[in-house]
């Protein structure tokens, strides 16, 4: 089972949070001004996954032992 332990510090918690915020917002913007719900629904799922990790203090990377420079 994946340990879910804090692995960010709070920047990167903000800095997610608002990468999560922009990219669902740019999914949800395509997703009403295209016909395009392939990439819609991929920038909203990643948006929503950047959101999770901001809420929860995990990054999927730094899990796996990608060293970020934030």
């Amino acid at each position: 089972m994946a340990s879910w332990k804090c692995n960010i510090n709070p920047r990167g918690r903000i800095l997610r949070g608002l990468l999560g915020l922009t990219t669902l917002a740019g999914g949800i913007y395509l997703l009403l001004k295209t016909d395009s719900a392939f990439w819609s629904t991929g920038l909203c799922t990643l948006g929503a996954f950047a959101i999770f990790e901001g809420i929860k203090g995990w990054c999927a990377l730094r899990a796996m032992g990608v060293k970020l420079p934030f």
